[in-house]
């Protein structure tokens, strides 16, 4: 009998809803093979040891929304799906009440007390929570991380939690070239030893294929543009959850409040009205393969603040090759027609233009 995500991604063909992608079906063996182990359980015991999944290829190639078929019908009652950097921001945080609170606080987060080392403590809570974590587009570019994660996952393992993964490189190209990188080789060593990986490495990025039959700048005046702009965004989430997105610049916490995946969505007035500088601009642009502007207004020199920073917003997502959803007051021209700084801005409106073409999705594929 077929599995359920099986069953599920037949279903999905037949309803026109993704279409065959020959570069899928190892992805589809390795996640139904982990679904099967998942269900299975010894008379004594409890569970097995169960060889998890790194599902890793090139952005726009499916894992995602494979992993949200996998994770809907995996027979695990006790399971967590989560963006990477959502779950490594939370065990930061849990490492902090360990290493600041006293014992009554200790023992009501974690159930002990005892100890000087967080790692223990904080393995043993996500594993209470959870058998099964689903990570999706796993990257590892923060040294604190790199240094937690094979302590953490060392732990994780031996109270058999099982992990599903996604990420845009192979295990080997984790944190390359990062600084002490032989001190973050153990956990690399642990992935290949603990899950099945499998490359999803096919010529079509959906994605891809989506925003180049769809435009990626709306305007005018009519409800069509705020309907295509809703469609796009959806069609690109495929299902996946949205949660906040906190990244660390400078010692802040700078919060996306809506994404998914590698995918964010704001206001101008979020971004631009808000006291961002380039920094945080480069850690979004860093952060995210796409990123949704909503509601970009007719600027002037009453809004010349928030028009700076929405150049410099503009120039650290070009720089990155991020890719830019808009829906604004009108095309690009027309957003800074007259007065002092509009000279300026024309320099924004050539890349705001070249942003929206066929030829630079091609180019941000490449360098994604």
């Amino acid at each position: 009998m077929p599995s359920r995500i099986a069953r599920a991604y037949e279903s999905r063909l037949k309803q026109g809803l993704f279409a065959h992608d020959p570069a899928q079906v190892g992805a589809i063996a390795a996640l139904s093979r982990l679904e099967l182990d998942l269900g299975k359980r010894r008379l004594f015991g409890g569970a097995p040891q169960v060889t998890g999944v790194y599902l890793w290829g090139p952005p726009g190639r499916g894992k995602s929304i494979l992993m949200d078929l996998f994770f809907a019908g995996a027979p695990e009652p006790r399971k967590t799906r989560a963006h990477f950097h959502a779950f490594m921001a939370r065990v930061h945080d849990l490492i902090r009440q360990w290493r600041e609170g006293d014992r009554t606080a200790r023992q009501r987060v974690f159930g002990t007390h005892r100890g000087d080392d967080p790692i223990e403590p904080v393995a043993a809570l996500i594993a209470s929570e959870a058998r099964l974590l689903c990570f999706d587009e796993l990257q590892v570019s923060d040294i604190a991380d790199a240094m937690i994660l094979g302590r953490l996952f060392d732990a994780l393992f031996q109270k058999k939690v099982v992990v599903c993964i996604t990420s845009n490189r192979a295990p080997d190209q984790l944190y390359r070239d990062g600084i002490n990188r032989p001190l973050f080789t153990p956990f690399i060593d642990r992935i290949v030893e603990r899950c099945q990986v499998v490359a999803l490495s096919g010529a079509r990025d959906w994605r891809l294929d989506r925003m180049k039959a769809s435009r990626v700048w709306f305007s005018g005046e009519d409800g069509a543009r705020r309907t295509g702009f809703e469609q796009l965004w959806a069609d690109l989430r495929g299902g996946m959850p949205e949660c906040p997105a906190h990244l660390a610049v400078l010692g802040r916490d700078v919060v996306i409040a809506r994404t998914a995946g590698g995918l964010a969505r704001a206001t101008f007035d979020q971004l631009c009205e808000a006291p961002l500088g380039p920094q945080d601009y480069l850690a979004i642009a860093e952060r995210f393969h796409t990123l949704f502007i909503e509601d970009i207004p007719l600027l002037g020199p009453d809004r010349r603040q928030a028009a700076r920073r929405f150049v410099t917003l503009i120039d650290a997502l070009y720089e990155a090759r991020t890719r830019l959803v808009a829906i604004a007051v009108g095309a690009p021209e027309q957003i800074y027609p007259a007065g002092d700084g509009a000279f300026e801005f024309e320099r924004t409106v050539s890349r705001l233009n070249e942003m929206s073409s066929v030829s630079w999705l091609d180019q941000a594929d490449r360098g994604a």
